[in-house]
């Protein structure tokens, strides 16, 4: 018993060393979302669809293992007067486990998933099976303030990166490999061609951390009309429920009395009922004579 609450006693006196250690290897442990010379990590992961797009930070590359044929997303954001340029490599499997040649491609996706246009670029590639890896690039248009909506050109916002595997060896698939992403961007708001117009809002996703190089649109006031009130308000629904219960009472009563009477007239005044006197107690009428 006694060496039990000796024990106890010891475990408790060590509680505070304890406490006060864990802090300092804490601090100790170097910081994995920045290197030395202050820029972002690269990321390490890709996402499998628009919506598990891995976001990158301005500047942030990506250093990702991935699987042949596995579809791979990233997002950054562009505003308006840059000209986005994103690079991949792609380091292929070793070449005594392929079977033959590989077809890699490269899109790119405005905030409203459409495919943007490559002004310059390598957005496919093909290796043979003795080929290490693979160089693909896109580069875009410049980004424009605003834009009609049948044209599809740039606008600010977020952008997305697919990177894919068109055609391969069916024994190819699933094996090992490892791509770099690196997004460049030449230009800035300053050298925006004016265009006579602005973009209310970004084509931008309200996730991620593309979408904080967007502008985002100055708020908007509301416009007061005359009739603004009786739409607003806790009890403006009593007002209209009342008074539409009301209508509907008297609708009724109107209906009512259109088809119980159509002209507006009781029966009796069209005619009395002819008396009784005017026929024989036997049924017949009476004789003219």
């Amino acid at each position: 018993m006694r060496t039990t609450i000796r024990g106890a006693l010891a475990a408790l006196a060590l509680l505070p060393a304890l406490a006060l250690g864990a802090p300092a290897a804490s601090a100790a442990s170097p910081s994995p979302t920045a290197t030395a010379s202050g820029t972002p990590a690269p990321a390490t992961k890709a996402g499998t669809s628009f919506l598990t797009a891995v976001n990158l930070s301005p500047g942030q590359d990506a250093d990702v293992a991935v699987s042949t044929g596995d579809y791979l997303y990233w997002a950054f954001g562009a505003s308006e007067g840059q000209t986005p340029t994103v690079s991949l490599t792609v380091n292929l499997a070793p070449a005594a486990d392929r079977h033959g040649p590989q077809t890699w491609s490269v899109e790119v996706f405005d905030g409203l998933r459409r495919r943007q246009a490559c002004t310059a670029g390598t957005q496919n590639a093909t290796g043979d099976q003795n080929t290490t890896s693979l160089a693909l690039n896109c580069t875009l248009r410049e980004v424009r303030t605003w834009a009609e909506p049948w044209s599809g050109d740039p606008l600010p916002g977020t952008y997305y990166v697919r990177l894919s595997v068109t055609d391969a060896p069916q024994p190819d698939l699933g094996l090992a490999a490892t791509t770099q992403l690196h997004v460049a961007a030449k230009g800035n708001a300053d050298n925006a061609q004016p265009e006579g117009g602005e973009l209310k809002a970004p084509l931008v996703p309200p996730v991620g951390g593309g979408a904080s190089t967007a502008r985002a649109a100055a708020p908007v006031a509301e416009q007061d009309h005359w009739y603004t009130g009786w739409f607003s308000g806790w009890n403006s629904r009593w007002y209209w429920t009342i008074g539409g219960g009301f209508l509907a009472a008297l609708a009724g009563i109107l209906g009512y009395h259109l088809t119980r009477h159509p002209r507006g007239h009781r029966p009796g005044h069209h005619g009395a009922v002819p008396p009784q006197g005017s026929h024989h107690q036997h049924g017949h009428y009476a004789e003219r004579p």
